[in-house]
């Protein structure tokens, strides 16, 4: 029985592991600090969409880079299949803005929060991060 749970620990460590290396995409980024981490095709975007991409553009692509491709050394990319939907709703926008993010997926460092940025104008960045999401076969 002591057996068994040494090696299943051990699966679960080396999974554990084995995703954490898979998501650390900077790892293999050879361009350097501020590289952007994806290459994210843009949609045409509808009006609330082209708000929040100015909003966006204003106010979180310092760190996660243009059209939300992260920046190397900086931010994740928030088109990722992490941050779809049903595994970062809309409302994780709002929190994160709100509150900050503490790290748990990238290793970057925690996020601070972002003052100035009303809920209303957090919906219409999260609209425009969907629409690229979508695009990008995230759903």
């Amino acid at each position: 029985m002591k057996n068994r749970a040494l090696i299943l620990t051990i699966v679960l460590v080396a999974t554990a592991l084995a995703i954490w290396w898979r998501l650390d995409d900077r790892g293999a980024d050879d361009a350097g600090a501020g590289a952007a981490l994806a290459d994210v095709t843009v949609p045409e975007l509808s009006a609330e969409e082209s708000r929040g991409e100015k909003l966006f553009n204003a106010n979180c692509a310092s760190c996660h880079g243009t059209n939300a491709a992260g920046k190397s050394g900086m931010a994740p990319p928030l088109v990722h299949r992490i941050y779809e939907p049903n595994h970062h709703a809309d409302a994780a926008f709002q929190l994160a803005v709100q509150n900050g993010v503490r790290d748990h997926h990238w290793g970057f460092g925690n996020m601070p929060p972002i003052e100035g940025i009303s809920p209303k104008n957090v919906g219409q960045i999260a609209a425009y991060v969907r629409a690229l999401q979508r695009a990008n076969g995230i759903e």
